[in-house]
């Protein structure tokens, strides 16, 4: 395991801000070229995890499970990966996180080739460590950025993992036809690709993230004035954090929930693989493309200001998607796209959020502490969009999301006159 750096190393970097500018430069390229290979497994999962769930158990009620599945992995995932860094660094964390996502994608395959649903289910929460340690990488951008730059840096890492994510739905029917040409089933294709990508993405992260941005970070931390962020004892998080956390959750569920199904409900119009790779390439592709926009304004225009616009965001996205003939291509791709923007807003102003409030040595257990919470919210919108689809259509199930995520507003509006408010 990697030690920390020594005091006489802390020392070299507080003396040399042009030393820790070059680190965060490196930093961030090696986020850039891990986040292509987590977006591509990320996106090639995701688009088929549901129809893969349909399939082998005969019932589209039930195709809701695997984004159950894959959510709460994901949870204990950002439980794991956190406690990491905080012990042994980024590097560490995060690569073994990728490293246990592409064994849960090869774990899928083998459930496709079984027709089993059960090990399906394992299989994806396994894989959903993946997905948390994709969205985990977003902090390693933070960690040496000043505060004025620190949405800067998220967009960073985001807007390059758009590069495999809109990819990686593409993908699903050209890697259908590998799978097929091996003896394997088409919707197995895609679990092939992610998991080449998860482990790919663990070696880049292992080998080249050196020295860990977040072990230099917090011996800055020891060495500076006291932070201004306060620490907090036990698992308390600063206000500031929590309103974070909440327009994470709520962006999150209705995200998964909305997602989730939109390719089921294509597939019950018949739609092709093809059509339903183009529409969620194109949710994938404005969930994380607008970061290059999103990060400068929320460093810019504000972290309260940006995460209302998500709320607002995600509620047109349920209008419009419940307001689209089924037959409509165009509309469902337009309903996706805003739900992919209203989810960078949220994200990105919720990240800067959480850092803003969380002294350097904290972080890392609050960041996932708080990636939890995100997961298990996206866990519950995946569990009930099958329920909510079932039993009120697609039009009710994109309705109930855009509600949820408007509830937002409020809570930051709050929040943000209460911090404007005399002591």
């Amino acid at each position: 395991m990697p030690s920390r750096p020594s005091a006489a190393d802390a020392e070299r970097y507080a003396a040399d801000p042009a030393l820790v500018a070059s680190l965060q430069r490196r930093t961030l390229a090696v986020v850039v070229v891990s986040q292509v290979l987590g977006g591509a497994g990320f996106a090639a999962g995701v688009t088929v995890a549901a129809l893969l769930t349909a399939q082998l158990s005969g019932s589209d009620g039930l195709s809701g499970l695997a984004a159950a599945s894959f959510t709460l992995g994901s949870a204990l995932a950002a439980f794991l990966v956190g406690r990491s860094t905080q012990r042994w660094g980024r590097r560490t964390g995060l690569g073994l996180g990728f490293a246990a996502g592409g064994v849960g994608a090869m774990v899928a395959v083998a459930a496709a080739v079984a027709g089993s649903v059960p090990l399906l289910m394992v299989a994806l929460f396994v894989y959903g460590s993946g997905i948390a340690t994709s969205l985990q990488a977003r902090y390693a951008g933070t960690d040496l950025a000043t505060p004025d730059r620190r949405g800067a840096a998220v967009s960073v890492a985001l807007v390059t993992t758009a590069l495999g994510a809109v990819a990686g739905p593409n993908l699903v029917e050209p890697m259908g036809a590998v799978a097929a040409g091996l003896g394997l089933p088409p919707l197995a294709g895609p679990f092939l690709l992610t998991a080449g990508a998860y482990l790919a993405a663990a070696a880049v992260l292992l080998t080249l993230l050196r020295p860990d941005p977040y072990l230099v970070a917090a011996a800055l931390d020891a060495q500076g004035p006291a932070p201004a962020a306060p620490a907090l004892a036990g698992t308390r998080l600063a206000p500031g954090a929590a309103v974070g956390a909440v327009v994470m959750v709520l962006t999150q569920v209705t995200m998964v929930g909305i997602m989730t199904m939109t390719p089921v409900h294509m597939h019950t119009l018949g739609h092709g693989l093809a059509a339903v790779g183009l529409v969620i390439s194109v949710h994938i592709g404005c969930m994380y493309l607008p970061s290059l926009v999103t990060g400068p304004l929320v460093d810019r225009v504000g972290r309260v200001p940006m995460a209302a616009a998500a709320g607002v965001t995600l509620l047109a996205a349920g209008a419009v998607a419940a307001v689209a003939p089924g037959g409509s291509l165009g509309l469902l791709a337009v309903a996706l796209a805003l739900l992919g923007v209203g989810w960078n807003f949220g994200l990105i102003a919720g990240t800067a959020m959480v850092v803003d409030a969380t002294p350097a040595p904290e972080r890392p257990r609050a960041q996932g502490t708080i990636d939890v919470l995100v997961a298990l919210g996206g866990a519950g919108g995946g569990a009930a969009s099958g329920l909510v689809m079932a039993g009120l259509g697609y039009g009710g199930l994109a309705l109930a999301g855009g509600a949820v995520a408007v509830l937002l507003v409020p809570v930051v509006v709050r929040y943000r006159a209460r911090a404007a408010a005399p002591a």
